[in-house]
């Protein structure tokens, strides 16, 4: 296909490969952020091209994997209301929360129901004037622009049975936790391009230049994927810090200022719970009060609803990039993508899944 098959092209994978190959002089751990590109590089076959000095850990960036238990939890107890129509993507429905999931609550006769677009939820709300319609809104800062922009048009139609069941949360502050913490050995990331084409990254240069860190905004075929990596590890090589564009053909240094401007309208930076990890402060984002009305979590009083990770699963230190999933002795076993011990292996972006269907029969050396 025009536009995609060149950043397939095999011989330029190989080129670049050999050129990263013939760069590195010493060991260089690097972490993609974004779980789409954990999925190409594994499905590619990326990290098997590149030379045993330079050694990939995936990231924090599947948002249905880091959406907290808790929150699953809510969504839970608010679908099983007679009163509510739920809708969410289709890949939150497997989720496991702490005794069931968003498809063992539709089988029981809950409204569950698939959709493509948080403006596919109003539709349903202005068919359904008797029911309340719940979003379950889930996403780094790149579908945010949408879920505001329903919450915008919900209101101007003075919509009463609409609103969100909010788990957006940010990148920036993931990676600062990440380099903050005492367990880091990552020495330089490929940021999230999708999230960059809405946000920009401005975000990037203070984390950059605090860690002596570099970040490399990178897309999401392989050839995207390895000249990031060849830019990153070109800066490890030199002694150099700082923040570059791969993904400029899509991303610009200031990003979509109309998406940024609903966000900012409807949205309010909060701490956020990141399932696995904890919270982390600022890292996401809950309804503003100006727009309270439309706050599912006010709307149906769950906001108490408290639950505990299962402790069998090591999706936490997958998504901090401290274990790969074939290192977890649940992996493949008692956690399939059928029977999920948690959202890594559940999510077509989680890092389990993807070992699971691409590499499963490999096995990894602990670090």
């Amino acid at each position: 296909m025009k536009y995609v098959d060149e950043y397939r092209d095999p011989d330029r994978v190989r080129k670049i490969a050999a050129g990263i190959a013939g760069m590195a002089t010493r060991p260089w751990t690097i972490m993609e952020v974004c779980g789409g590109q954990t999925h190409s590089i594994v499905r590619f076959g990326l990290d098997e091209l590149l030379p045993r000095t330079v050694e990939l850990v995936h990231g924090p960036g599947c948002p249905v994997c880091v959406t907290p238990l808790e929150l699953i939890d809510k969504a839970l107890a608010i679908a099983a209301r007679p009163d509510v129509i739920f809708c969410s993507f289709g890949d939150m429905l497997r989720v496991p929360g702490s005794h069931a999931d968003l498809f063992s609550v539709k089988a029981r006769g809950g409204d569950v129901r698939i959709l493509y677009s948080p403006l596919d939820a109003l539709k349903v709300a202005l068919e359904n004037p008797e029911r309340q319609v719940v979003f379950f809104a889930v996403g780094f800062e790149t579908t945010a622009p949408a879920n505001a922009l329903a919450v915008v048009q919900a209101q101007r139609a003075g919509l009463k049975n609409f609103s969100l069941l909010v788990s957006h949360v940010r990148v920036p502050p993931a990676i600062e936790a990440i380099l903050s913490s005492k367990e880091n050995r990552v020495q330089g990331f490929l940021a999230a391009g999708h999230v960059c084409t809405v946000m920009g990254y401005e975000e990037y240069f203070d984390l950059c230049r605090r860690f002596r860190t570099p970040i490399v905004v990178t897309g999401f075929e392989p050839v995207d994927i390895l000249q990031g990596i060849s830019l990153c590890v070109q800066q490890l090589e030199q002694g150099r810090h700082a923040v570059e564009n791969q993904y400029s053909r899509v991303v610009r240094r200031e990003g979509s200022l109309e998406g940024r401007a609903l966000i900012e309208q409807v949205f309010e930076v909060t701490d956020r719970a990141w399932r696995g990890i904890g919270i982390i402060p600022n890292s996401g984002y809950r309804v503003a009060p100006s727009f309270a009305s439309f706050d599912a979590e006010q709307r149906f009083d769950v906001g108490e609803i408290r639950a505990e990770e299962c402790a069998d699963c090591l999706s936490g230190l997958v998504l901090q990039g401290v274990k790969k999933p074939t290192q977890c002795p649940a992996f493949g076993g008692r956690c399939t993508p059928e029977t999920p011990l948690g959202a890594t292996m559940v999510s077509t972006e989680g890092a389990c899944a993807a070992y699971y269907q691409y590499k499963r029969h490999q096995s990894e050396a602990t670090p």
